[in-house]
């Protein structure tokens, strides 16, 4: 059993794993991690103790068995999943599930009521808690999720359950960490130690050491170490550590919240407190020579509260007056007399508009701001102008205290508050500066890092924020510091107030159900600038406290090192590499680095505050895969020869593949399986066409030093994606499938990495591939043997309904139909996975198949809905095929009613074949008409029908 694969190696519930990925993702806020800070792609934690369970399991002889033990231990399995149950369903949704049971099973809780329909009974609590259950079970394994906790809520498996896994396993465990221990000394001698050298936002480490394994994490980007550490220090630091940390930030809270009501700065005249500070940049209009406030809309919440520009000709500038409870007519001239339109200045007298463009570039041009700029100078192209404050009036009524809002223009009373909050700043700024209260490091040219340097002509970090925002900031650091974990407590909740309240802080209306309020820093990847932006005070900071749950977790080391450089031996590595700049990490995490690099060396002698950017692993080019070949070579080398990693990614492309392929094989390394799983929700990282989903690869050292020949790589290729096909298709289960179509066109990407890095190629030196410059539109000896692994998958798979002897016949758009309706059958919606197939098809120029494109939602056109469209020989992809022919046929007769129609265009069409084909012609005509049985395939309803009438004129058509 020692040497034995791994239950990865053969097996995963990717489809199941799937959903409570994306259960876990939709939690947002609610994930057991993201409470400490902002980071990008942290992988969802189950998919991680999925990933590490799966390597330290054994495969044994009944793979049916290794299954079921595996569900068992991520409470996946029926039983684990009643476990987790925990919200009510609601009664329309039991009556739903019940009118589609059997009556044996429904009768006794449904009835008739008065108007006729069926109704569900009165029923005592213990029928009702029946009841329940009954509909539970029958509810698809994603619902279910709707309605029970995540599997990290629950402590692990029943102690039922733990009888049936130490049957199997021949182990004694009564626990996650005493199996896991049990397992790493089998096979390890010793508690298995898992390693992560891109640990990031600690997601991998977190889950390994809250499971019972040894974690090791290391990241060069300090602020992801920083995360990495809260993660295990902080939230697995137990009950206790999670209450003096939020003891300690509720006492800071306070602290500031009294010095800033000493101060007088969020108060007025009436005794109100602000809720919100709404600023807007002005600029001057060169065609009119009026400062003019930038605002792509003046509605400021959606619930009647708007601002209208009242012209000033005196000081050639606008008033800005503020309306509650507005009219429709005045919110909709709100909404649409903006001031910015398509990145051009349109000024409110309706004159000449001018590119923001051409507006930097006026005067002496947009200058680059100095240390101790904090308010733009009075010469500066942009100006700044608090317009609007939302006050929050706290009143007594009938013995009760409530609280109203009002949304009021700027008065000279608040100016003169500006004027303090700015006198306060200016008196602290230098020492607290020195003190790394507020940021003072210059901003560095970047990608990203360019863009505010480029539109504001901001230099430095503290420029992204407002006087009022660095005066409160920085108090919560001087009010801040304490031991150790208390101090880095406070560090993260300064990492939150500047991702929340910041000069990127964009305003938006709807936010708040309608009220308006402000968006984060990084609702996306990019530094945005904006020309409407809203600051926080107090009363809207509270909600930006660490809230976390807590665990006690096993022992856990944290470094900050290049992952090149790495010395520590890890029994596994799981990695989740940064790949083709989908995020520039070391550029966007400056942001919050800039808060608290002289801290760092404080609470960590042995760390850096320096983002290391010139040594991030980056990019897409022969550097890139060179420093990637280097850094697994390196984890190779420290890990033991029965060890293995798993190298997560998110990329469909043959290319990037191929690429990744000479990167692991020139690493030492051979992929013994690959899985993709869908963690992504449709954020703004991942919506659209890219992929939703994250590549699982399983990697052994590599042993064999026997070259391959080409010509021999093609037929093993063959046979190892039909293997692994029947695998997954022997594994799968029709009622709850494991696997989606996009896992089968991926498993061949897999099959074909399996043979291509096992073994030398004869005549290809992976180093060379990997630093030789790329030549556009060349296609790799390793590009193609992989696009050619997805062809055979693609052609084995061929879809259920349709016979082998017709699919052979048909060309590869008819294929490329055919096989995507069978995708859209199975609510498969993503552009991508249609792509994927197109290449794997070899089907080309098939835009005009769709009936909609748009990603996500992307579906083919139905016969009536492709018309005469692309019919004839030679126009369109599918012009004159029997195909084609056949779906016009199907669309005439929806058309008419008559399916004689349809049959007479065939036997017109087909001519003197249409008697040998015939045959064919109905077995498609039976695959077409399925598509009227698909749950949600309503457009697909009278085609389908009319597929079937056709159908039984064609049977009875005679010579």
């Amino acid at each position: 059993m020692r040497d034995a694969p791994a239950l990865i190696e053969q097996y995963l519930p990717v489809a199941k794993l799937s959903a409570e990925s994306y259960k876990e993702r939709k939690a947002v806020s609610g994930q057991t991690l993201t409470g400490l800070g902002k980071w990008w792609g942290r992988k969802p934690l189950i998919l991680v103790r999925a990933t590490l369970l799966g390597l330290l399991l054994p495969q044994t002889d009944d793979a049916k068995a290794d299954a079921d033990i595996f569900l068992k231990l991520l409470t996946m399995d029926d039983a684990g999943l009643e476990r987790r149950r925990s919200k009510p369903i609601k009664a329309d949704k039991v009556l739903e599930v019940l009118l589609t049971l059997p009556p044996e099973q429904s009768r006794r809780y449904v009835m008739t009521g008065p108007d006729g329909q069926p109704m569900v009974r009165a029923l005592d609590k213990a029928d009702k808690d029946a009841l329940q259950m009954l509909v539970f079970k029958h509810l698809p394994y994603a619902e279910k999720l709707t309605y029970a906790d995540r599997p990290e809520h629950l402590s692990g498996p029943d102690k039922a359950a733990w009888k049936a896994i130490n049957a199997h396993l021949g182990t004694q465990a009564q626990s996650l960490p005493e199996l896991v221990e049990e397992l790493g000394l089998r096979r390890f001698g010793h508690r298995p130690r898992v390693g992560d050298a891109f640990a990031g936002g600690g997601s991998i480490p977190f889950e390994a050491a809250r499971i019972g394994a040894d974690a090791y994490a290391s990241d060069l980007n300090p602020v992801a170490g920083l995360l990495t550490w809260a993660a295990l220090n902080l939230v697995g630091g137990g009950p206790e550590v999670a209450e003096r940390v939020q003891k300690a930030q509720r006492e800071v809270f306070e602290a500031v919240d009294k010095q800033v009501t000493a101060w007088g700065i969020e108060h007025n005249e009436q005794g109100w407190r602000a809720d919100a500070y709404l600023y807007c940049v002005e600029v001057r209009d060169p065609e009119s020579s009026y400062m003019v406030p930038l605002a792509p809309s003046w509605v400021i919440a959606d619930k009647g509260v708007c601002a209208e520009l009242v012209a000033d000709p005196a000081n050639k500038r606008y008033d800005i007056r503020i309306i509650e409870n507005a009219t429709a007519a005045q919110m909709k001239r709100a909404k649409d007399n903006g001031t910015v339109k398509d990145a051009r200045l349109t000024p409110p007298n309706g004159g000449p508009s001018t590119p923001i463009r051409v507006l930097r570039e006026q005067g002496s041009g947009l200058r680059q701001w100095e240390n101790d700029d904090v308010v733009p100078r009075p010469d500066d192209v942009f100006q700044e102008r608090l317009y609007c404050i939302r006050w929050v009036e706290t009143y007594s009524e009938g013995g009760k205290i409530k609280t109203r809002r009002h949304y009021r223009a700027s008065t000279e009373a608040d100016q003169r508050r500006e004027a303090r909050v700015l006198e306060l700043l200016r008196e602290r700024f230098a020492d607290w500066q020195e003190k790394g209260f507020i940021p003072s490091s210059r901003i560095e040219s970047g990608y990203n890092t360019d863009q505010p340097m480029r539109e504001r002509g901001w230099s430095h970090w503290q420029h992204l924020f407002t006087p009022r925002q660095l005066l409160v900031h920085g108090l919560f650091q001087y009010f801040g510091e304490s031991e150790k974990v208390l101090s880095i407590g406070n560090q993260l909740l300064v990492y939150r107030l500047a991702n929340w309240n910041s000069r990127l802080s964009q305003w938006l209306s709807s936010q708040g159900g309608g009220i308006g309020g402000g968006k984060a820093t990084y609702y996306n990847n990019a530094l945005n600038t904006f020309f409407n932006f809203s600051v926080r005070p107090m009363q809207a900071l509270y909600s930006t406290q660490i809230v976390f749950n807590s665990d006690n977790i096993l022992k856990a080391q944290v470094e900050l090192k290049d992952a090149r450089s790495n010395d520590t031996i890890c029994d596994f590595w799981i990695t989740d590499p940064p790949y083709a700049d989908a995020v520039n990490y070391d550029e966007v995490s400056e942001f919050f680095l800039a808060w608290y690099e002289k801290h760092i060396p404080r609470l960590f002698p042995e760390w850096y505050g320096d983002s290391k950017r010139a040594l991030a692993v980056k990019g897409n080019d022969a550097g890139f895969r060179q420093s990637m070949v280097e850094v697994y070579a390196n984890l190779t080398r420290h890990m033991p020869d029965n060890g293995a990693q798993v190298v997560m990614f998110t990329h469909q492309d043959a290319a990037v593949w191929a690429d990744l392929a000479l990167i692991l094989w020139a690493a030492g390394l051979r992929v013994t399986a690959a899985w993709t799983i869908s963690t992504e929700t449709d954020s703004a990282l991942k919506a659209g066409n890219y992929v939703q989903g994250t590549v699982l690869l399983v990697l052994r050292k590599r042993i064999s030093t026997e070259a391959v020949f080409e010509d021999e790589l093609l037929h093993e290729i063959e046979q190892e994606v039909v293997r692994q096909l029947d695998t997954m298709k022997a594994l799968d289960d029709s009622s709850e499938p494991n696997f989606g179509d996009a896992d089968y066109q991926l498993a061949a990407y897999a099959a074909a990495l399996r043979v291509l890095t096992a073994n030398p190629i004869e005549g290809i030196d992976p180093e060379r591939e990997i630093s030789r410059p790329r030549v556009k539109g060349e296609v790799s000896l390793i590009q193609k043997l992989i696009e050619q692994a997805v062809a055979i998958a693609v052609n084995y798979l061929i879809p259920r309904g349709i016979e082998r002897d017709l699919w052979l016949t048909l060309t590869p758009h008819e294929r490329y139909y055919l096989k995507g309706l069978e995708v859209e059958a199975h609510a498969e919606y993503r552009s991508g996975v249609y792509m994927e197939l197109a290449r794997g098809i070899g089907a080309s120029d098939y835009a005009e198949l769709f009936g909609n494109s748009k990603a996500n939602t992307v579906r083919l056109a139905t016969p009536s809905e492709l018309g005469r469209k692309g019919l004839e020989k030679g126009r369109g992809p599918m012009g004159g095929t029997l195909l084609r022919h056949t779906l016009f046929a199907v669309g005439k007769t929806s058309e008419s009613g008559d399916p004689q129609e349809g049959k007479n265009w065939l036997r017109h069409e087909l001519g003197s074949s249409y008697w040998a084909d015939r045959a064919r012609v109905m077995g498609l005509l039976t695959y077409l008409e399925s598509m009227g049985r698909i749950e949600g395939a309503a457009h697909w309803q009278e085609d389908a029908h009319s597929a079937s009438l056709l159908r039984g004129v064609l049977e009875n058509d005679r010579v």
